[in-house]
């Protein structure tokens, strides 16, 4: 999800509705209602809802509270409940969180989907969160003074007590049942922030211990009853289609009960079911194909690059232009930087294989998978097997991350399970996506290429700038199509196209050309490579200008980057302490971006082991607004600095060959271990009281170009095509 669709949902307005109903098994359940305009989804207004969403107080005294997104790794299973919990006064021992299913009563309050992406989760359920605490602990006061005979005013509440004027006391699960039938509040103040105890503080996460001791169960993990197993052959160049096959091997597998072709969302595929995930696996190699290819483009790496390039020595859709666009052409050579980037396709591949399990009845269905995409794969679910999406029972089991992997516009692995479910009718049966299956199947960040023209002015500074990015649009051809501006797609661009450095005459421009490759957004979308083409050349920039990269930067930045101004007075006040000092053979490389509302600055020393880099020391200073869990943002940029580092790995990059993806696993797409991570990283949080931003993709983009500016001042090369095979 990327920043353009986010600022363009800011306009939506929201009405907020709170139902409350006590169930038979007894206690209180709240739940916040989100009326939708036609221009954030076209759906009609919910007609019926579960009755215990959000907020349900049991009698034992737990306290459920449902997430309305996918935990995957970035908090938000921690970070939600604490927001509902401190306003509710809630004794935090007694809350436990649960991943809500598909429901419109569960979508992000300014997307108008179910959805996790674009660093939204806490930035956008903030308010809603903290009103749905502070709306149960007023009825729960209300129900409380009512039994006692008092106003509210003269009550108080603590750890999931209300306490009266005359010593009197109720637990909130004693309260539930008569609160339930009281009125609800309209307007409740929410806390100071004085007044928060959860909220601000270093918060362990709910999920911590299953996740360490091995007992927290993901989609993969799912077991049920009768349940069988199935893997797709997928063509080997996208969008081909089955000619022939031979399936006797196969089904000459112990285990094997089908083996039948399905339509694709590109091209057809031959499933193979079988009562384990091994017998599948083993029948699948047994297959033998024939694959029609003929109308397909064979997309190879070489000539896309080659063909890039040519596009990129022309002017594209203007993205930005400020100034004058032909300043550039005045400036003498001599004063003028001209540079070419390459970014080769990228994987996401997370760590828990992509899995979606579907029960199909005939007159309903239902779903478990660790979807970012809730209301959009229940609706491809319905789709695919003739229902209304209300006949869809969509459960969102945790994920072993995703990075952008697990929220694709297609639903293309959700559709597969719901055509093979529906073949076996009332059979549960879930479809795994191998790690081969996800490297070479597609849906990769785009490959890119920039070229550049800078002048430099009399001051050191850039006086004009001139930049063409080549790519793939991530949203042509998808239900976001219709977000381009003038066909722009301005996650190609962002990150560049509205960069915080002040460039008088400023012209950015963007091609896009249509490749047959499944492209997805991936861990902070365009922000990845924009910001490694910008803090490169500004680098190098303050390096021409005998500048301290600090300094420049700053000198650089627009009066209203307030959060990059606040990131870099801060890590330089950090590594002040270690920055003159660093041994002989090393080098302190320094980046910063701000991206998703949130702004980062980095400082990364690094040496030369063995014709790598080696990352002694990573210092992050990161601005996200107010700090919800300084932990699990702490967390964050530690997970987001050590995956941006993928783009440097010598295996680091998609490639094809005759339309064939050449890298199969984890071998030949090699991510970052733990010998590529920083060996010590210290996190530094701006005290901020402004509304949180996002946290999950703003690191990303910054640990690269600091690290690439540090291998600079120790080589005296300037590289501008990644992967980094060689130093």
């Amino acid at each position: 999800m990327t920043t353009a669709m986010i600022s363009g949902r800011s306009s939506i307005i929201r009405r907020t509705f709170l139902r409350v109903s006590s169930a038979a098994a007894g206690g209180l359940f709240v739940s916040l209602y989100l009326d939708w305009p036609a221009s954030a989804q076209q759906t009609a207004k919910p007609q019926s809802y579960p009755p215990d969403a959000f907020v349900h107080v049991r009698p034992d005294g737990k306290i459920v509270i449902q997430v309305n997104r996918l935990e995957f790794g970035q908090g938000v299973h921690t970070a939600l409940p604490m927001l509902l919990a401190d306003e509710m006064d809630a004794d935090w021992s007694q809350v436990i969180a649960d991943l809500a299913p598909a429901s419109d009563v569960y979508r992000d309050p300014l997307m108008g989907i179910q959805m996790v992406g674009g660093s939204g989760s806490i930035a956008h359920s903030f308010e809603q969160y903290r009103q749905l605490g502070a709306r149960t602990r007023a009825m729960l006061v209300a129900g409380a003074a009512a039994q006692w005979k008092v106003h509210p005013g003269q009550c108080h509440t603590e750890a999931s007590v209300v306490h009266g004027p005359n010593r009197q006391s109720a637990k909130y699960a004693e309260l539930a049942s008569a609160a339930a039938g009281l009125p609800i509040p309209e307007n409740v103040p929410l806390k100071k922030e004085s007044d928060l105890r959860l909220t601000g503080k270093k918060i362990r996460r709910l999920d911590s211990r299953s996740k360490c001791d091995g007992s927290q169960k993901y989609g993969l993990d799912l077991e049920l009853p009768g349940m069988k197993v199935a893997l797709v052959a997928h063509p080997p160049v996208f969008g081909a289609k089955v000619k022939s096959f031979d399936a006797s091997s196969a089904r000459a597998i112990p285990g094997v009960d089908d083996v039948f072709e399905i339509p694709l969302v590109r091209g057809t595929g031959i499933v193979v079911v079988a009562n384990r995930f091994w017998a599948a696996k083993q029948a699948r190699d047994q297959l033998h194909a024939d694959w029609d290819a003929a109308s397909v483009e064979r997309a190879d790496s070489a000539q896309l690059f080659e063909k890039y390039r040519e596009l990129a020595r022309t002017p594209g859709i203007v993205a930005v232009n400020r100034g004058d666009p032909n300043a550039i052409n005045a400036i003498p050579a001599a004063d003028r930087i001209v540079a070419e980037y390459e970014f080769p396709f990228l994987a996401h591949t997370p760590m828990e294989p992509l899995n979606t399990t579907v029960r199909f009845d005939g007159a309903r269905a239902e779903v478990w998978a660790g979807s970012q995409f809730q209301t959009v794969d229940q609706m491809a679910v319905a789709e695919t097997l003739g229902l209304k999406p209300e006949k869809v029972t969509f459960h969102t089991e945790m994920a072993g991350g995703g990075f952008g992997r697990r929220a694709t516009p297609d639903s293309h692995v959700q559709r597969e399970a719901a055509l093979i479910a529906k073949r076996l009718r009332g059979i549960p049966v879930k479809l795994i996506w191998t790690r081969e299956d996800d490297v070479q199947g597609g849906y990769y960040r785009p490959m890119h290429v920039h070229r550049l023209e800078v002048g430099v002015g009399a001051d050191g500074k850039p006086a004009a700038w001139r930049h063409v990015i080549v790519g793939q649009s991530i949203l042509a051809g998808t239900p976001f199509a219709s977000m381009l501006k003038n066909g722009l797609d301005e996650s190609t661009v962002e990150g560049a196209a509205d960069t915080h450095y002040t460039v008088p005459d400023f012209h950015v421009s963007a091609h896009h050309p249509v490749i047959n490759v499944p492209v997805l957004w991936w861990r902070s979308v365009g922000h990845s490579h924009n910001a490694f083409v910008m803090e490169t050349l500004i680098d190098e920039l303050a390096t021409r200008a005998n500048a301290d990269p600090i300094a420049y930067r700053e000198s650089l930045l627009a009066p209203d980057a307030n959060k990059l101004k606040t990131c870099l007075a801060l890590l330089e006040e950090k590594i002040a302490s270690w920055r003159p000092r660093v041994p002989r053979g090393h080098a302190v490389g320094i980046a910063c971006h701000e991206c998703f509302g949130t702004g980062v600055a980095c400082a990364v020393e690094v040496s030369i082991e063995n014709r790598r880099p080696r990352i002694h020391r990573a210092t992050i200073a990161v601005d996200p607004g107010f700090a919800v869990n300084p932990l699990t943002i702490e967390s964050q940029m530690q997970g987001g600095v050590s995956f941006g580092i993928t783009q440097l790995m010598p295996k680091g990059a998609i490639t094809l060959k005759d339309g064939r993806v050449e890298q199969r696993n984890w071998d030949g797409y090699t991510p970052p271990y733990i010998k590529d991570a920083p060996v010590t990283m210290d996190v530094h949080i701006v005290p901020s009281g402004e509304k949180p931003s996002g946290c999950g993709e703003p690191p990303v983009p910054v640990i690269s170009p600091a690290i690439v500016n540090a291998l600079s001042q120790l080589t005296g090369k300037r590289y501008r095509r990644l992967p980094l095979t060689e130093i």
